[in-house]
């Protein structure tokens, strides 16, 4: 199905931007108008890290002349890997910032605005008016479902992408553009729960999947603006990347979606963090009264050195993890171990039970499954390996 261009053509291109486009000037499809309506373009990508890297040095190049950056990271050395835009001289730098000054060195003709704040309901509606289309680079599901249903209550497009080490998804959607055509809601009516869908941080992506899905995204963001060809609205694009393999499939708008349906409940803003749950309700029980801090697992480390105490360290990570960095004196027993039960069986029961992992989200769900199996003592490290490398040993690698 093909739309109407989002974008009016720009008056005129220059002698130089003329030169500068003349591969796209000689697609018949493109042409002079089409080159013109991505000049007078407005697109916000949300995010300039794995996905938001190629997405934006694409549509700087194809010559879109404003592009808003949503980005309040900075640049960290494990970002090199897949974030294309930034390098090394770029380390502690705004990622904004540094993707700003690499669109002007590509093509410095387009405007680079700039939001640096973290989107939140104060102020994501105010960030995306203005704007013709949405690029979501995104890698957690509060703010895809916030950026979902703001871009829906705006009536603008966007364009969306999600990656996880092989395996890459992209879509459009734009249920404004047609009665027919789903939302993200559509697609996923609720969250994964807490702790099931690891993030990239913690299982990893192959860093050139971040280049072919951003790209698909590019393709998508200009046939919007320029009214070519046939957008992927209503269809969701899977690749597989061990297989080399594309499917397209079929995504029906949902006549009761919550957001776009016949009798929607959502008219506003809701809370996404609680509707989408950093961990979940078991875990965050079963963390209440049993966290400990990295000082004082250190403290504890000591009494067991010396005799004074007894535990088990759990580190609840990957194996691939493990051997990245670790806490000195910790066991590895993968999370999947305590969901499938085969854990329990490892666990000494006349010693207390200490875990971690990363951060500290899948040992508070470990945590519970711990404590529900009569470990009533157990604890876990807020913070995790991260805390852990950052107060006490930072001569460690971080990841």
């Amino acid at each position: 199905m093909s739309f109407p261009a989002l974008v009016e053509p720009a008056a005129e291109l220059s002698i130089d931007e003329v030169r500068r486009y003349s591969r796209h000037l000689i697609i018949p499809d493109v042409g002079m108008t089409g080159q013109k309506r991505l000049k007078n373009a407005k697109v916000l990508v949300i995010g300039a890290g794995g996905l938001g890297s190629p997405a934006l040095l694409y549509l700087a190049a194809a010559g879109v002349g404003t592009l808003g950056i949503a980005e309040f990271d900075t640049v960290d050395e494990s970002n090199l890997q897949r974030q294309v835009i930034h390098g090394v001289s770029d380390i502690d730098k705004p990622k904004g910032q540094s993707a700003k000054e690499s669109i002007t060195e590509i093509n410095p003709y387009v405007e680079v605005i700039l939001h640096p704040e973290r989107l939140d309901n104060d102020n994501v509606l105010e960030v995306f008016k203005g704007y013709d289309l949405i690029v979501d680079g995104t890698d957690n599901f509060a703010t895809r479902y916030m950026v979902n249903d703001a871009a829906y209550f705006l009536k603008i497009p966007y364009v969306w992408g999600s990656i996880y080490r092989f395996d890459g998804q992209a879509s459009v959607f734009a249920p404004m553009l047609g009665e027919d055509l789903p939302c993200y809601r559509c697609l996923y009516p609720e969250p994964p729960p807490p702790g099931m869908v690891p993030s990239c941080a913690e299982g990893g992506v192959l860093g050139v999947l971040c280049a072919s899905i951003g790209a698909i995204q590019v393709n998508e963001a200009i046939k919007l603006l320029t009214g070519i060809g046939d957008p992927i609205a209503g269809k969701l694009m899977i690749y597989d990347a061990l297989e080399m393999e594309y499917r397209k499939l079929k995504v029906r708008k949902d006549p009761n979606c919550v957001l776009c349906g016949e009798n929607a409940t959502v008219s506003e803003l809701i809370d996404y963090d609680a509707f989408c749950g950093a961990v979940s309700d078991e875990a965050a029980e079963a963390a209440a009264g049993s966290t400990i801090s990295v000082t004082q697992l250190e403290h504890m480390l000591k009494e067991r050195e010396n005799g004074e105490r007894d535990f088990v360290l759990v580190d609840v990570r990957e194996p691939n993890e493990y051997e990245i960095n670790k806490i000195p004196g910790s066991v590895l027993i993968p999370k999947g171990e305590f969901l499938n039960g085969n854990a329990l069986s490892q666990l000494p029961s006349d010693k207390q039970i200490v875990m971690h992992c990363k951060s500290g989200v899948r040992s508070a769900e470990t945590l519970a499954i711990v404590k529900g199996a009569g470990y009533a003592d157990a604890v876990h490290v807020g913070g995790g390996v991260v805390a852990w490398v950052s107060q006490i040993d930072p001569s460690q690698p971080t990841y």
